[in-house]
């Protein structure tokens, strides 16, 4: 068990990272953040952030000698820094979640390779290939840069077949990636999270299931309880420990899913990390998916995860600062909402500066009320 008191290596200076700070002051522990650009916002609330390339192998030695373990808020890291600093401290999750969830080929072959339900998909590694993977799959479909792509960034959706009549076109517009992942595109009654933490005993804790939103791409809304039978959401629950031990997750694994409309639920992604779909555990249950991360690397007994009530979370993106600072005054004056804003600095159009969350008894009036304030905020 790593002690409160010991000091906890973040990868990553972002909104995650300073909410998992936030949840592991609570707990007694210190932070270092690590982040090659900086100041970031979760340098401000760390006890020391460090700013460097992760092809600083100085800088990296100097952050996990300073610090009893290391764990990550997002995955895109390359996986040669793991090694190095795993040769000197704990790396949680492990390379091997890394690995694979940071690239979706890797991704889809490993669902694939485990039987895991997922999207049908093709590769290309060129127009020509692209071509032939977009005839495979049909319409619609999506492409999928292989890395570096979320929040709908390195996604083009093709609904018939005149619009990949140049793939060379396409190629280049998503700036000739070395690789993309061609997929089916599901009709789907709902799209669902589950998140699940494991420790380095094999033991692992979930959290309800959510109903989640998206709008252009990008998480608009979480809903929990999500509206679905126990037996789907057990269904989802099962998954994500069934990829939690075949990863060998120590921390979090986020799996994201589709719900076809015959009651299957298929696997969109991964995601090895405290995630945006998770942000209503910090109101809504008795544990927070970040403290519960803490609580999985430093090998503390988890947190219950009850939900306490119904909970609505809400994303706050940049785009609400168009005309300068929100009037917070009427989402503040409701005394069921939970304002979270993250100090970012500049508000940008579709950068996530904040979410509310809004409680209650009955989950549908609670959405209505968090769509609401949405959009008092948004007019």
């Amino acid at each position: 068990m790593i002690s409160p008191g010991s000091t906890i290596g973040i990868l990553g200076g972002g909104q995650l990272g300073r909410m998992l700070i936030l949840a592991g002051r609570t707990l007694g522990y210190r932070f270092h953040i690590f982040d090659p650009s900086g100041p970031c916002t979760a340098g401000m609330v760390a006890d020391l952030e460090i700013n460097a390339s992760y092809s600083d192998e100085v800088a990296l030695k100097a952050f996990a000698e300073g610090v009893d373990i290391i764990t990550l808020e997002f995955e895109n890291i390359p996986t040669d820094v793991i090694d190095l600093l795993s040769a000197i401290k704990p790396v949680m999750p492990g390379k091997l979640a890394l690995h694979i969830c940071q690239h979706r080929q890797r991704e889809k072959d490993f669902l694939k390779e485990n039987r895991l339900p997922c999207v049908p998909f093709e590769y290309a590694d060129s127009p020509k290939t692209l071509k032939t993977a977009i005839e495979t799959i049909g319409f619609p479909c999506v492409i999928k840069t292989a890395v570096f792509g979320y929040d709908g960034k390195g996604q083009i959706k093709l609904n018939a077949p005149e619009e990949a009549a140049d793939c060379e076109y396409l190629w280049n517009f998503l700036e000739c990636p070395a690789r993309v992942v061609v997929e089916q595109w599901i009709h789907h009654i709902g799209e669902f999270s589950v998140i699940c933490a494991r420790k380095a005993d094999g033991s692992k804790s979930t959290f309800p299931m959510s109903e989640n939103i998206h709008v252009h791409h990008i998480l608009h809304a979480s809903i929990v309880p999500a509206r679905i039978s126990d037996s789907t959401a057990r269904a989802g629950e099962a998954l994500a420990c069934d990829i939690a031990d075949k990863l060998n997750v120590i921390g979090l694994i986020a799996v994201e899913l589709f719900l076809r409309e015959d009651g299957r639920l298929l696997i969109n992604e991964m995601a090895p990390r405290p995630h945006n779909s998770g942000h209503y555990t910090i109101d809504g249950c008795i544990t927070s998916q970040f403290e519960q991360h803490i609580r999985a690397v430093t090998d503390l007994p988890f947190g219950s995860t009850d939900l306490q009530n119904a909970t609505v979370m809400v994303n706050l993106l940049g785009d609400i600062w168009e005309k300068g600072e929100p009037d917070w005054s009427g989402l503040l004056s409701d005394p069921n909402v939970k304002l979270h804003l993250y100090d970012k600095g500049q508000a940008k159009p579709g950068r996530k500066m904040g979410h509310f969350c809004v409680v209650g008894n009955d989950i549908d009036e609670t959405l209505g009320t968090a769509q609401a304030h949405f959009e008092r905020l948004s007019s």
